[in-house]
């Protein structure tokens, strides 16, 4: 009894809070650690590229023990404002409690020197790594590394749930690679390259962008080009992430035929696609089944 009313007489650890730039940051960290105070600055009917840097966001970062964003210039339109304006030394540029995801591997179509007749490039590459199935377990480690050591207290207990989910990872991952084995050779139209890394892994290539440079919204006189390339026939249908302007594709759609799958390019708050192996999962489906008749498209 003695020592039972020892441990209760203990003070409670103060809640850890976590500040995610995109859902898929904020839904790692719920794997691992679940009674953390999560805070997601966008949602997938958002462009990440372009939000407000409201007063609520910046309260939220100011009491930030972790904040974990993409990076690759994704944010630089809005986060240097919410870190200056929170005014927290501790997810300042260099401090353990900024993560920045893009930063942990490799990124595709990485443009040294950029200007602005290119379009909406990202020098460090596509930011797009969380639907990479290779390279996400390498940002998941580092992910659970730096709360290890923030949360040194829950060491053991972030490794195990970490291993789990590794477990988890490898075994769809393999789900994933059998659909490969049937998708490889075909082709999708995209607008911006929101699915970029998944669809080479699984060896769908990706041959004509409804944007005429990236960032630029799909003009009529590109879409009419579109119409006239011979890539566009065999085509299998045209990807459209949940957060873009559905018109273009159904224009499109409308004029030769092709399906237009509209999918989140993020985690949602639907059961269905509320982790990163659902949401990739629902995507592979909907390459698997580009008319749509054995599938729901997220709204």
């Amino acid at each position: 009894m003695a020592l039972l009313a020892g441990l209760l007489a203990q003070p409670a650890r103060a809640e850890f809070h976590v500040f995610a730039c995109e859902p898929e940051w904020a839904a790692l960290v719920r794997a691992w650690l679940p009674e953390a105070d999560i805070t997601t600055a966008t949602h997938y009917l958002q462009d990440p590229h372009y939000i407000e840097a409201r007063p609520s966001l910046i309260a939220k970062l100011r009491r930030a023990d972790l904040a974990v964003c993409t990076g690759a210039s994704l944010e630089a339109g809005w986060l240097p404002t919410l870190l200056q304006r929170a005014a927290n030394p501790a997810i300042q540029v260099g401090r353990p409690g900024l993560f920045l995801a893009a930063e942990q591997v490799e990124l595709r179509d990485a443009h040294r020197p950029v200007d602005r007749s290119m379009g909406d490039v990202h020098p460090e590459g596509n930011p797009h790594v969380h639907l990479a199935p290779d390279r996400l377990p390498r940002i998941a480690e580092a992910l659970m590394e730096r709360l290890r050591q923030l949360r040194p207290d829950l060491s053991s207990q972030l490794f195990v749930r970490y291993l789990r989910w590794r477990g988890a990872w490898n075994q769809q991952r393999e789900v994933w690679r059998q659909a490969a084995e049937r998708l490889r050779g075909h082709s999708v139209v995209v607008q911006h390259g929101s699915f970029r890394y998944l669809l080479d892994w699984l060896g769908v290539e990706a041959v004509l962008d409804l944007e005429p440079k990236p960032g630029l919204p799909p003009s009529a006189a590109h879409l009419q080009q579109l119409l006239a390339a011979p890539e566009l026939g065999p085509a299998d249908a045209i990807l459209v992430a949940s957060h873009q302007d559905p018109r273009p594709a159904q224009w499109l759609s409308e004029q030769t035929g092709k399906p237009v799958r509209v999918l989140p390019g993020t985690v949602t708050d639907d059961a269905a696609t509320d982790t990163l192996a659902e949401l990739i999962s629902t995507i592979v489906a909907a390459l698997l089944d580009p008319s749509g008749e054995g599938a729901v498209d997220q709204p």
